[in-house]
């Protein structure tokens, strides 16, 4: 949801409220000023479409998260601790790192930007998880992302799709759905920026899974077919990274995790639909085991089984 705003103490506290307790000064006052936020994420990831509206400067200390911001018009100058002035632009983000005291010295009131907060731990434990092995923090990102080619760019569509999505309350609000997007961009902003750790990410090889591990996993899934597991979850309960989780189970299992999870659901909607009570729809079983997109799993339930579900449901 969106929010206009004709204050700037209820602009300075909804910013503090989803983000980092702030200070801002107006640098130049408009007339008619109306600021338009929407924030939506939980306390791993939260993301924002902020439109301040007219010229200030922000003062927030350290964050203690990481933190992107990509201008969608306009720029943002901003420094952290005693590093230089940058830039951030629509062809290039500014990127910030949870230590050294922030200040944004001009946000410009044309400047609408996605703001995308990571928390610390979020972020590192993604980067053990990718690499098999614990890291010292904080990661040292890189204060500019260019956004115009390569991952940089990919990142950066991802990102406003879902600030988009969050603006309208759509699929970023589902638990499932929701989460795994959240887990994209943050293995995506490791992918697409500089940092100490890139050459370990690219060069590593992740070694098997043991069987058992795998089995762990299975049972896991077939304990709560509805959760809402994304890859990470189910690589925390193997106790093994997501590379090797992935290869692990494509070696014993045949398929992708999260393949095996979808087979798994659609067996278990098949089986409820074929034993529904009378007043049942297909809509209602197939959104408890996490199909959001109702002509996507009406598409995968035929391939599967040569009939819709609305057939199996009638029959």
């Amino acid at each position: 949801m969106t929010h206009a705003i004709r204050d700037v103490e209820h602009a300075r506290q909804m910013l503090n409220d989803h983000f980092y307790t702030m200070d801002v000064d107006v640098l130049a006052t408009r007339p008619d000023w109306t600021a338009t936020f929407a924030v939506g994420g939980d306390d791993a990831v939260t993301v924002g479409d902020l439109h301040f509206g007219m010229d200030v400067a922000v003062r927030a200390g350290e964050l203690g998260a990481y933190h992107v911001n990509m201008p969608l018009a306009g720029h943002m100058a901003f420094h952290q601790g005693s590093d230089r002035t940058h830039l951030a632009t629509p062809a290039n983000a500014g990127v910030y790192r949870p230590t050294g005291d922030t200040v944004v010295d001009h946000w410009a009131g044309d400047c609408r930007i996605i703001a995308v907060k990571i928390a610390r731990a979020e972020l590192e434990n993604q980067l053990a998880r990718i690499l098999d092995a614990p890291i010292r923090g904080p990661i040292d990102l890189a204060a500019d992302l260019d956004l115009t080619r390569g991952a940089g760019a990919a990142w950066g569509r991802l990102a406003r799709m879902i600030a988009a999505d969050t603006s309208e309350a759509g699929l970023t609000l589902h638990p499932v759905v929701g989460a795994r997007l959240r887990e994209t961009l943050v293995s995506g902003l490791l992918t697409a920026t500089g940092h100490r750790y890139r050459d370990a990410m690219e060069q590593h090889r992740p070694a098997l899974a043991a069987p058992g591990a795998i089995r762990r996993v299975v049972e896991a899934m077939r304990a709560q077919p509805g959760r809402p597991f994304t890859v990470a979850d189910l690589a925390h309960i193997a106790g093994v990274g997501v590379r090797s989780l992935q290869q692990s189970f494509q070696r014993y299992v045949g398929m992708p995790p999260m393949t095996y999870l979808r087979q798994l659901r659609l067996g278990l909607v098949h089986d409820e639909l074929r034993q529904a009570a009378p007043g049942t729809t297909v809509a209602q079983v197939a959104y408890r085991y996490g199909f959001t997109h109702p002509s996507r799993f009406a598409a995968a339930y035929r391939q599967r089984y040569g009939t819709s579900p609305s057939d199996t449901l009638r029959a």
